[in-house]
């Protein structure tokens, strides 16, 4: 609906937001047509926002030669005929303005905000699976997201380059999202957010805190650790349903504030069996994390399929999101499952697996420790290579912390570019460089992210684990006042990969050869029969069979329109997965459950029917992997995880 200005007016006066009287030339019955800051989008009609530290005058004349009937400003300008609605605090009065303009779109959705200094981006997207499985089930359209990496809002998917964006955006995304026919939005809300009032007038379906650690502290973002955390708790005065980590941090503040907010409130642990959603029995099974969840509809076991047993901490805030929306178990067991966080935990190997490459966006004091002390207990005995930067005049205390930490957990750490913004790379590096070397940890300097990444990778000559974090799967850097597009460090690390393997003569049926002198597990199947159905062509399938041939293992190519052999073990399928997350070993049932609640990936279905009736008829296991990843089937055989494997396996 069209609102008059006078309807501004009004709300400007009901919050107590106007700190001088309004011009009485002002035209109160006067339709607006547009709530804008930027000059250039003005149209006839439009009240303008002049905000921001760069704010010039002449953008409030483009604006007034483009139509503008008013403008709210901290200050009036002499200069400018258009009335001016004056307000003692810009940051506090645009959001309720965008929200009164879009019509309150939060409150025709369901909105679920997170905040935490570590596991918003996981936690959002662990949330939008099981409710993407949720929905798939009743058509109804996917969840939207608000991310630190991407943004749905229903009409448009892009790469984000802020967590949570300013009020205007933030309200056109909500508004789009209901225009769209979304049920469900997930979103992280940041800090700064929360302290300039960005997230003001949302409502959320659920809150969640995750955690509270040391960060983000420098004079343009929090004066002091209290500014931080106070900034933090404003969200639980959003959430119909606040949900609380009893294991984090100054835990009793954190639930004090909630239940201040006299809304209900969840309590998630893994250490209190009294909270509302409790986790216990935390345990790997080969590359899954299994754990058993407690709340007041359920006790039953979940499975992650991502790598990083602390995302067991995200996991259970999630589901105790989904515990306030009353969302079916069955539909949080899909989700997790299947759950992938693009640039979070990203693991790639070389061929013969003695270089494992994670990358992800741990970028904090304790996202730092976290991952570490993650990667010791996985990967036990590896050299351990770190490759990160710290951003340019802000966060300062991380160039510290994060030189301290990486120093004590490396066995070499390589310093870079991560946004270094207007300072200079190779200064950064330096005083970060002076705490890694405070640890008797030796280090390299290469302001070239590419080029440093390249570097860690080839000195890998044992088995190493390379950790590449700080920018996940970005595509941009910021130099000076400009971003740049990049290649993301995926592209860096499978790149340099395969040149370590080519160096090391891993490359072709070499590349075989090292695989099977390296992992004998394939002997545990001699005497099998793997049929195989591929509907790629690709020389790597012809040296993996013939491989496996030469320990004792039948290998079967079933052509299009051929029978698969009743006396196989093991049917595999190769194809092209749409879908990269992977769903590993699972037996028969939960194989059905899936399909029965939509929880598998598009045009994956016919083929998991075909994997139940092999496995039914006496298959031992049953397969369908990417068949994009070279030399797919040995790697499957040989027990490595591949990103985009899909297993279903027999009852156990």
């Amino acid at each position: 609906m069209k609102r008059s200005l006078n309807d501004y007016i009004a709300l400007l006066e009901e919050r107590d937001l106007l700190s001088a009287p309004v011009p009485e030339e002002l035209d109160r019955s006067a339709p607006v047509e547009l709530v804008s800051y930027d000059s250039r989008e003005v149209v006839p009609g439009t009240l303008f926002l002049c905000k921001g530290a760069h704010f010039k005058a002449e953008f409030l004349q483009m604006a007034q030669d483009k139509g503008a009937i008013a403008y709210v400003s901290e200050r009036p300008y002499p200069g400018s005929p258009l009335p001016c609605l004056q307000v003692d605090d810009m940051r506090s009065t645009i959001a309720p303005l965008a929200d009164l303009f879009f019509g309150h779109p939060s409150g025709k959705l369901k909105v679920i905000g997170l905040t935490g200094t570590k596991g918003k981006s996981t936690t959002a997207y662990y949330l939008k699976h099981i409710l993407d499985s949720f929905l798939a089930a009743q058509g109804r359209p996917e969840c939207g997201i608000i991310s630190s990496i991407d943004t749905y809002d229903g009409v448009e998917r892009f790469e984000s380059h802020i967590t949570t964006p300013d009020a205007l955006d933030l309200q056109r995304h909500f508004s789009r999202a209901a225009e769209a026919g979304l049920d469900y939005l997930v979103m992280e809300v940041s800090s700064q957010a929360l302290k300039y009032h960005r997230s003001l007038c949302t409502d959320f379906a659920a809150a969640a805190f995750l955690n509270i650690g040391y960060d983000h502290i420098s004079p343009i973002e929090h004066t002091d650790f209290q500014d931080y955390f106070s900034s933090k708790l404003r969200i639980f005065a959003q959430g119909a349903v606040n949900c609380v980590d009893l294991d984090c941090d100054r835990a009793g503040q954190v639930l004090e504030a909630a239940k201040a907010a006299g809304r209900p409130v969840i309590a998630f642990s893994q250490k209190d069996p009294a909270a509302d959603v409790y986790a216990s029995q935390v345990r790997k099974r080969g590359d899954d994390i299994l754990f058993q969840v407690r709340t007041r509809r359920y006790d039953r076991e979940f499975r992650l399929t991502m790598p990083g047993l602390f995302n067991v901490e995200n996991a259970l805030a999630a589901i105790a999101v989904c515990e306030a929306l009353d969302i079916p178990p069955q539909h949080i067991y899909a989700g997790l499952e299947r759950a992938r966080v693009p640039g979070r935990m990203e693991v790639y190997a070389n061929s013969d697996g003695s270089v494992a490459a994670i990358v992800d966006y741990a970028h904090n004091r304790m996202s730092f420790e976290t991952l570490f002390r993650s990667v010791r207990a996985e990967y036990p005995g590896r050299r351990i290579v770190t490759v990160f930067g710290c951003p340019g005049l802000k966060a300062l205390d991380r160039r510290r912390d994060l030189g301290e930490i990486s120093g004590r957990w490396s066995d070499l750490v390589v310093l870079t570019e991560e946004d270094s913004g207007e300072e200079d790379t190779v200064s950064i590096c330096r005083e970060i460089a002076g705490h890694v070397a405070g640890q008797d940890c030796p280090y390299l300097i290469e302001p070239n992210r590419g080029e440093a990444i390249r570097q860690a990778v080839l000195s890998c000559r044992e088995p190493s684990v390379l950790l590449i974090t700080g920018k996940g799967r970005e595509t941009r850097q910021k130099r000076g006042r400009e971003y740049v597009e990049v290649p993301t460090d995926v592209d860096y690390v499978q790149s340099f990969l395969g040149e370590l393997d080519s160096l090391r003569g891993l490359d072709g049926m070499g590349r075989v050869q090292g695989l099977l002198s390296l992992l004998p597990a394939l002997k545990k199947h001699r005497g099998k029969k793997a049929a195989v159905r591929s509907s790629l062509q690709g020389e790597d399938l012809l040296q993996d069979m013939d491989a496996l041939e030469t320990v004792g293992i039948e290998a079967v190519l079933v052509r299009p329109g051929e029978e698969i052999p009743r006396d196989a073990d093991y049917l595999v399928y190769l194809t092209e997965l749409e879908d990269g997350g992977v769903l590993e070993r699972m037996d028969v049932q939960r194989a059905e459950e899936l399909l029965s609640s939509g929880g598998l990936p598009e045009g994956l279905a016919s083929l998991a029917e075909d994997c139940l009736t092999a496995l039914r008829t006496g298959t031992e296991e049953a397969a369908v992997l990417d068949g994009r990843r070279e030399h797919a089937l040995l790697l499957y055989l040989l027990d490595q995880q591949i990103p985009g494997l899909i297993v279903t396996a027999a009852q156990g």
